[in-house]
C-alpha cells in the first residue's frame, strides 16, 4: 500500500468518525429540544384542562351556595346553613386560583377581572337571603331571589364563565395540536437519527473489515519481507564492519608508513642545521679580503660575514625553522590519526560512573592551566550514569580544555559544568564565557581537521570531531549553542544506562 492511498484512507476514516459524532450530537440535541418542546406543550394542555376545571369548580361552588341558601330560606334547617357557609368560604380562594391560572392569556385576564365583582355581588345577595331567613322574613327572601338584578347577575356570571370556557377550549385545541406536532417531530428525529447511526455503523463495519483485510495482507507481506530483511541486514552489517576495519587498518598503515620518511626528513634537517654553522663559516673565510691571523692567545678570530651573506644565513635559518615546524605539525597529525584508529578499535565497557568525581579529577589536572588563564571552573550537581569511563573522561577533558584555551583576552574566565536527568537520559552542559563561535561554523568545528575562528592556539582540528564520535558510540548526541564574543554551551545527551550498543557499533 503506497503512502498516499493509506493517508487518504486514514483521512476518510477520520472524517467518517467525525461525521458520525456530529450526527449523534445533532440527533441528540434535536431529540432533547423536541422532547422538551413536547413536554412543554403537554404541560400547557394540562394547564388548559386545569383552567377549565377551575371554572367549573367556581361555578359549582356558587350553585352549591345558592342551593344551600334556598334550602335554608325554605326550611330554616341548620344543615343548609352549614353547607352554605362551607361553600362561600371556598369561593374567594377558588376565584383567586382561577385568576392566577388564567394569567397567561390577556383575554382570560380580562374575563376573570370582570367575573370577580359579579361573583362578589352574588355572594352579597346570598348573604341577604340568609339574613332574611334569620329574621324570619321568608317573603322578603323569596322576593330577593326573584329580583331582576339578581337574575341579571346570574346571567352575566354564566356569560363570562362561558366566554372563559370557549377561550380556554380554543387554547386547548392549539396547544394539543402543538404537542402532537412536537411529539411527531421528536419521533421523526429519533427514527431518522437511529437510521443514520445504523447506516454509519454499517459503513464503519465495512471500512473496518476492509482495513482489517488490508492490515492482514500488509502483515503477511511484512513477515515475508522480514525473513529476507534479517539476512540482508546481517550481510550488510558484516560488510560494513569489514569496511570499517579495513579503513582503520588503512589509516594505521598509512600513518605508520608516513612516519618512516618523516623521521628521515627530521634527521636530515637536524644534520643540515648542524652543517649550517660550518657552511657559513667557510663562506666568511673565503669572502674575507685578508687572511685571518691568530691573536695573542693563538686563536683564530671568528670570521665576519658580509651583509648579503648575513641575510642569506637568516633566510637559511628561517627556512630550517619552517621545515621543522611543518615536520612537528605533520608528526602531531600522524599521532592523532594513530590515536583515532586505536580508539576506534578499543572495546567500550559500560560501568557505573560517578560523574562529579570524574569531572573533579579532570579539573584537578587542568588547575595550573586555569590559574594561568585567570579562570574558574564551577561544577553543579551532575547525574551518575552507566557508560564507558575512559570515553566519558576524554569527552569532558576535551571540552574543558577547549573552554580554557579559547577564553576572551582580558576577561576573567568562567567555565560551568552542569547536568540533569530527563526520560532516561543524562543531559550535560559545558558553559563558558569565551570568545564564542560564529553560527556559520557550528557544524564546521565537528569536522575532522577543520577549525574555526582565529588560528592562534595550538591544535589539529581533531578534538571536537573525536568527542562527537565518542558521544555517538555511547548512544548519545552532541550540539553547540554559541555566538561570537558571548561564550559557548556544549550539550551532551547520553543514556543513563548504556548497555554497550550504539549506532556505530551496529553499523
Amino acid at each position: 500500500m503506497t503512502p498516499d492511498p493509506a493517508r487518504r484512507r486514514a483521512i476518510g476514516l477520520i472524517l467518517l468518525l467525525v461525521a458520525g459524532f456530529l450526527v449523534l450530537v445533532a440527533v441528540s440535541a434535536a431529540s432533547v429540544i423536541f422532547v422538551n418542546q413536547a413536554r412543554d406543550d403537554n404541560a400547557w394542555v394540562v394547564h388548559s384542562l386545569e383552567v377549565e376545571n377551575q371554572i367549573s369548580t367556581v361555578l359549582l361552588k356558587i350553585r352549591r351556595a345558592e342551593s344551600a341558601a334556598r334550602g335554608y330560606l325554605l326550611t330554616s334547617q341548620p344543615n343548609f346553613l352549614a353547607d352554605y357557609e362551607t361553600a362561600i368560604a371556598d369561593i374567594p380562594s377558588d376565584l383567586d386560583k382561577l385568576t392566577g391560572q388564567a394569567g397567561d392569556n390577556p383575554v382570560q385576564i380580562e374575563n376573570s377581572r370582570k367575573l370577580r365583582p359579579l361573583v362578589e355581588t352574588r355572594l352579597i345577595e346570598f348573604a341577604s337571603i340568609v339574613d332574611f331567613t334569620q329574621r324570619r322574613d321568608t317573603a322578603g327572601g323569596i322576593a330577593a331571589l326573584g329580583d331582576a338584578a339578581a337574575r341579571d347577575t346570574v346571567r352575566r356570571i354564566d356569560e363570562f364563565a362561558k366566554a372563559m370556557r370557549v377561550e380556554e377550549a380554543d387554547l386547548l385545541a392549539l396547544r394539543t395540536a402543538s404537542a402532537e406536532r412536537s411529539e411527531v417531530l421528536a419521533s421523526s428525529v429519533t427514527m431518522a437519527g437511529s437510521g443514520m447511526v445504523i447506516a454509519l455503523a454499517a459503513v464503519s463495519i465495512f471500512l473496518v473489515r476492509r482495513s482489517s483485510r488490508g492490515r492482514d495482507t500488509a502483515e503477511a507481506l511484512l513477515r515475508d519481507n522480514n525473513l529476507n530483511l534479517e539476512s540482508t541486514v546481517e550481510a550488510r552489517t558484516a560488510d560494513l564492519r569489514e569496511a570499517n576495519e579495513e579503513i582503520q587498518r588503512f589509516a594505521y598503515i598509512v600513518s605508520h608508513d608516513l612516519r618512516s620518511p618523516l623521521v628521515n626528513i627530521m634527521g636530515f634537517t637536524s644534520e643540515l642545521e648542524e652543517l649550517r654553522g660550518d657552511i657559513f663559516r667557510r663562506i666568511a673565510v673565503l669572502s674575507s679580503p685578508a687572511p685571518l691571523v691568530p691573536d695573542a692567545s693563538s686563536e683564530v678570530p671568528e670570521p665576519m660575514l658580509a651583509e648579503s651573506d648575513k641575510q642569506l644565513s637568516a633566510d637559511f635559518a628561517e627556512a630550517l625553522a619552517f621545515i621543522k615546524s611543518s615536520i612537528a605539525k605533520m608528526d602531531r597529525l600522524i599521532g592523532a590519526i594513530l590515536n583515532l584508529t586505536r580508539e576506534g578499535r578499543r572495546e567500550f565497557r559500560p560501568e557505573r560512573v560517578d560523574t562529579r568525581e570524574l569531572i573533579e579529577a579532570i579539573v584537578t589536572t587542568v588547575a595550573h592551566q586555569a590559574a594561568e588563564a585567570n579562570a574558574q571552573i564551577r561544577i553543579e550537581p551532575l547525574p551518575d550514569i552507566v557508560t564507558d569511563r575512559l570515553a566519558l573522561e576524554q569527552i569532558f577533558s576535551n571540552l574543558i580544555d577547549n573552554a580554557l584555551k579559547y577564553l576572551r583576552p582580558g576577561a576573567p574566565g568562567d567555565v560551568l559544568v552542569r547536568g540533569r536527568s530527563k526520560l532516561g537520559f543524562a543531559i550535560y552542559e559545558v558553559v563558558d564565557n569565551g570568545r564564542g563561535i560564529a553560527p556559520k561554523d557550528h557544524q564546521r568545528i565537528f569536522e575532522l581537521f577543520r577549525r574555526a575562528g582565529a588560528q592562534d592556539r595550538p591544535g589539529q582540528g581533531i578534538g571536537l570531531a573525536h568527542v562527537r564520535a565518542l558521544v555517538r558510540r555511547l548512544g548519545g548526541t552532541m550540539s553547540v549553542a554559541s555566538e561570537l564574543h558571548k561564550g559557548s554551551t556544549f550539550t551532551i545527551t547520553l543514556p543513563t544506562k548504556w548497555t554497550g550498543t550504539s549506532r556505530d557499533q551496529k553499523a
